[in-house]
């Protein structure tokens, strides 16, 4: 996988935010070095979020959004800001454009109380540093409280001055961000065989893998885990023929209940979604969410949400099997509504639950965003893989891996 080929819920997510006319888009395009923003002296051009995915140096692999003025004005712009807050549960670092001519500006102040409230690292940059000469730039505070020297680059967009001192101050608040992470390495040793169960059916992509699929390959490989890729229809032979035992099994939701019967009970077992439930920091709210299954009652609603837009197929997961296990498992007449991309719904007081995708191409502040969504208002929140996995009765098995997580399901079983 290239550069250019890095999916955008592992890039670095980087914001501007600001006021209309304060200079986004110009300084968006200095930094770019290309015209990914539309520039113009009228104030609020940018009526929509922009988005671009590229590479950064010296950062990397990066998607730049470009929001509109957070002071805009009427419905329209109401509707704007309103984008532009939802903006703010995907990014990882944020850059607030001000002017020097102006300073900041009490919608400048609100959105520093934002991504103070949100945990958000950001910088300050003081467009058209060009207009004010150095001695006469006022002392910055955000409220109350003082703005860090190191927080706050001095740019001219027309000039291309500072530019550079920027996109290294970005790189260093989005170094503070990385942590190793792993999908499964940490589970298994070097030299350990890991078999992987990837059904090849009709809503298998043709001549890929997807997403999560790839990035478990590339994690044990990387560790120096061997792995071995078969279909369901060849596990049992693959686990009885080889002469080396796998350390872990790892399968595909859609067959998990196929494949737990196949697989010893003494080898580990779980599901690609799970571990990237737990990559992206929720497994512990999945597991918990999960047995509200056992409370449903007819005519409740379930929202069931992916975090990517595809062609839906027949077999579809989200639409076709959960509305169909839940029906065998509940013998409930459950509503169920379906969102898809970006258009997780803020509102879920009518939800009796939320049954979301493992987020393979969302941030995982965006994950956690949405998690929160629902754990705020009530709503019990799980994920494809743990739902399949507890309602074909193998949830305990498929998490055992993990012992906090057994006990708290134990608990909540008693």
């Amino acid at each position: 996988m290239g550069m250019n080929d890095t999916p955008s819920g592992e890039r670095i997510h980087i914001g501007f935010f600001g006021r209309r006319n304060a200079g986004k888009s110009s300084l968006v395009n200095a930094v770019t070095g290309q015209e990914m923003a539309l520039v113009s002296d009228v104030k609020g051009t940018t009526t929509d979020p922009v988005t671009k995915s590229m590479e950064l140096l010296p950062l990397g692999p990066v998607v730049i959004i470009d929001t509109p003025g957070f002071d805009d004005e009427g419905a329209l712009g109401q509707q704007r800001v309103r984008r532009t807050r939802q903006i703010l549960n995907r990014i990882d670092v944020a850059v607030l454009v001000a002017t020097c001519n102006e300073g900041l500006r009490d919608a400048d102040r609100e959105l520093i109380h934002i991504f103070v409230d949100k945990q958000i690292p950001f910088l300050i940059a003081m467009n058209k540093s060009d207009l004010v000469r150095k001695a006469e730039r006022a002392p910055l505070t955000g409220g109350a409280a003082r703005i860090p020297a190191d927080r706050v680059i001095y740019v001219s967009a027309l000039l291309k001055e500072g530019i550079r001192e920027l996109k290294e101050a970005i790189g260093r608040l989005a170094d503070t961000k990385e942590e190793e992470r792993h999908l499964c390495a940490d589970l298994v040793k070097p030299g350990d065989l890991v078999t992987l169960v990837i059904p090849i059916d009709k809503a298998a992509p043709k001549g890929r893998l997807i997403l999560p699929q790839q990035q478990v390959i590339r994690d044990l490989l990387d560790a120096g885990v061997m792995t071995m890729c078969v279909r369901e229809t060849e596990l049992y032979d693959a686990l009885h023929k080889n002469c080396m035992r796998p350390s872990l099994v790892i399968t595909d939701s859609q067959v998990f209940g196929r494949v737990s019967a196949i697989v010893p009970e003494e080898i580990p077992l779980t599901s690609f979604s799970i571990l990237m439930a737990r990559y992206k920091g929720f497994l512990d709210t999945a597991v918990e969410g999960v047995l509200a299954a056992d409370s449903l009652q007819d005519g409740d609603r379930i929202l069931v949400s992916e975090g990517c837009t595809h062609h839906r197929q027949c077999g579809d997961i989200g639409t076709v099997k959960i509305p169909m296990w839940m029906k065998k498992y509940t013998g409930k007449d459950i509503q169920f509504e379906f969102s898809s991309g970006k258009g997780f719904p803020e509102d879920l007081d009518d939800y009796r639950m939320v049954i979301h995708c493992g987020g393979c191409m969302l941030t995982g502040r965006e994950m956690l965003y949405r998690m929160n969504c629902a754990r705020d208002q009530g709503v019990p929140f799980t994920n494809y893989g743990t739902y399949i996995a507890y309602t074909h009765g193998i949830l305990r098995r498929s998490i055992a891996m993990f012992p906090h997580l057994t006990e708290m399901f134990d608990r909540a079983r008693e």
